[in-house]
């Protein structure tokens, strides 16, 4: 992992969503559902701003480098391949987890490490 990836990581991991919204999130099963949640909205936390598109791709920004990539919904999962300036951050499919207000994708099929986005 690269520096920059490093510092970044443990930057957003202070500034995540508290646990007790987790009680209030509700699983997203299909690709449906999660277009229609995320169409035209901007996902945005401390340092990052990202948008994902009905399409497959995925843009924006994570602290000051560009963020690009594409996903598919497959099984039941949000899987996606992202580039973060310069740095292939791989394939991961995600479990995802949402309100009307923000949304939470946990890696490895909801056995890794979560993300909090809110939706803009």
């Amino acid at each position: 992992m690269s520096n920059r990836v490093a510092l970044v990581a443990a930057l957003i991991a202070g500034f995540a969503l508290p646990q007790a919204a987790a009680a209030e999130l509700k699983r997203i099963d299909s690709k449906a559902e999660f277009v229609q949640l995320v169409q035209g909205k901007t996902l945005s936390r401390p340092l990052v701003s990202l948008m994902v598109f009905p399409d497959g791709q995925i843009s924006g920004r994570g602290v000051t480098w560009d963020v690009t990539g594409s996903w598919t919904w497959r099984d039941g999962f949000f899987c996606r391949e992202l580039n973060w300036g310069g740095d292939d951050l791989g394939y991961n499919c995600q479990e995802v987890r949402a309100s009307d207000r923000e949304v939470r994708f946990t890696a490895d099929q909801g056995a890794g490490d979560s993300a909090d986005f809110r939706l803009r």
